[in-house]
């Protein structure tokens, strides 16, 4: 599949990033003022194995901190990062390309309600919603996946905010606020 904007490094997070790949625009973030307000009275977290950070609710506790994963929650939300060191010579664009297509897929057939290109901090990647869960206890999900290069290694970031179903409506401005304030090195 031809796509005349294309970025043509093998990195997604150079800032020659195209505001559009394949015809759909790669947003950035523009919090509500909702989601604002929902991290009004928020602390700064580091994660300083991996040089990301994010502001957090007041009252969100550190779960576990290592190299590769974090994970912090919060009055039953969760903020859960993996990271996956892949080889130099990883496509890099063409394998985010194939996230957002599955993505979409999974999106036609009602496993997700939203799917988008977001650049969070100057790096390109793919947002999205899980739907509704069939019952209020299992876990809905809003995801972001995106490559970077840390400390000379190519990473998939994967960054999952999560509560139960019954709860993610009152959640979900706070998990978008979260997913925002995301700043990475790259």
């Amino acid at each position: 599949m031809a796509n005349s904007n294309s970025n043509s490094s093998s990195t997604t997070s150079s800032s020659g990033n195209p505001t559009s790949v394949g015809g759909e625009p790669v947003e950035k973030p523009q919090p509500t003022a909702a989601q604002t307000a929902a991290l009004a009275n928020g602390q700064p977290v580091k994660w300083d194995q991996q040089g990301i950070t994010w502001t957090l609710p007041a009252g969100w506790k550190k779960i576990s901190v290592s190299n590769e994963s974090f994970s912090y929650g919060g009055n039953g939300a969760f903020l859960i990062v993996a990271i996956s060191t892949m080889g130099p010579d990883f496509p890099t664009d063409v394998s985010i390309k194939a996230m957002h297509g599955g993505a979409k897929t999974n999106q036609k057939i009602g496993k997700y309600d939203e799917v988008r290109w977001l650049e969070l901090d100057g790096v390109r990647g793919v947002g999205f919603r899980e739907s509704k869960p069939e019952t209020a206890d299992d876990i809905r999900r809003l995801e972001w996946q995106a490559y970077r290069t840390f400390a000379g290694q190519t990473q998939l970031v994967t960054m999952i905010l999560s509560s139960n179903g019954a709860n993610f409506p009152k959640h979900q401005d706070e998990l978008y606020a979260i997913m925002y304030s995301t700043k990475l090195t790259h």
